[in-house]
């Protein structure tokens, strides 16, 4: 992300004479080789050189000389970073809701099977009327649908363009931000070079919807940890998404479930964690903001690894009719 970025940014210097066709020419392959290394784990990061953007820059100048140092002029470690994080984040919503749509499509596999298969409903987890096991797990698509909603809601906010806000008042050299936002698949440009820079409700947004998503996986959890208990027996998980006990060897622990309705709460502090660091935070650009990324790259792993984990453990599930 932060390679397309600096492309866009230098096509852009490109178009307003700041650089020669060969400069560009030479920052773009250097950009595309360094990016290339990255990808195959062949890239040497220097921890004194503070961040990945510093990596990729000096090694660019490195590698191509003197068109390397220009790439920076009229762009911001501000408004580079708010790019990045919002092309990250778009991306990362992608997956997610592919994953989300796999769990969807093993509920749907289920309820398919057991359109017919009768057990009782719970209100106040007391037997209350008759439903079918159908019924029952189409309640979980229907809010994972609504997670999927949540975060085609944040990809459409976040989808704005802040390259061109500078530090935090903009550049006095003008480069063309639509086209660096078409460039990228932006759908527009920040309005507000001050907001554009410090803004990260997206990040709050997209940690809200997956933790959201999170509560509600952790409630498809409890319900499964019941329902394969011996006084429920209604399911049987596959011995690949659950354990044995070393010293009772009648249980089938139900782990996948446990582990889920835990990362729950791992998924809630995160949220938390960015909200607090945020409050009361003056405009515009401020060092708290770095604690961002822990806590998005982490629910973002953590999500993504539990989705895929409860499609296959939902698809392999046995239901005692």
């Amino acid at each position: 992300h932060d390679v397309a970025g600096s492309i866009a940014h230098a096509r852009a210097q490109l178009q307003a004479g700041l650089l020669t066709a060969e400069e560009f020419s030479q920052i773009e392959s250097g950009l595309r080789a360094i990016e290339g290394d990255i990808a195959s784990g062949q890239f040497e990061f220097a921890t004194s050189l503070e961040d990945i953007h510093m990596n990729i820059e000096a090694e660019l100048t490195k590698r191509i000389g003197p068109a390397g140092a220009k790439l920076h002029t009229a762009r911001s470690r501000n408004d580079q970073v708010a790019t990045d994080t919002r092309l990250y984040c778009r991306a990362e919503i992608d997956i997610l809701a592919a994953g989300i749509s796999d769990l969807q499509r093993a509920l749907l596999g289920q309820a398919e099977k057991h359109v017919g298969t009768v057990i009782p409903a719970y209100t106040h987890l007391q037997r209350g009327q008759p439903v079918t096991v159908g019924h029952h797990l189409l309640a979980y698509v229907e809010m994972l649908d609504r997670d999927l909603g949540r975060l085609a809601d944040c990809r459409k906010r976040l989808n704005i363009s802040p390259l061109g806000s500078g530090a935090l008042a903009g550049s006095t050299i003008n480069l063309d931000r639509q086209a660096i936002a078409d460039e990228l698949g932006f759908v527009g440009v920040t309005t507000n070079s001050m907001d554009a820079v410090s803004d990260r409700d997206y990040i709050a947004e997209f940690l809200f919807a997956m933790g959201l998503c999170g509560v509600h996986l952790s409630r498809l959890s409890e319900d499964l940890i019941l329902w394969s208990s011996a006084e429920f027996s209604f399911v049987t998980l596959s011995d690949a998404h659950t354990t044995g006990s070393s010293l009772m060897p009648q249980k089938k622990n139900p782990d996948v479930c446990e582990i889920t309705r835990g990362k729950t709460g791992r998924l809630l502090g995160n949220l938390v964690s960015l909200l607090t660091a945020m409050k009361g935070l003056p405009l515009t650009y401020n060092r708290d903001l770095q604690e961002d990324k822990e806590p998005l790259f982490d629910s973002i792993d953590t999500l993504k690894l539990t989705l895929a984990v409860n499609a296959e453990m939902i698809a392999a599930m046995e239901v005692n009719e």
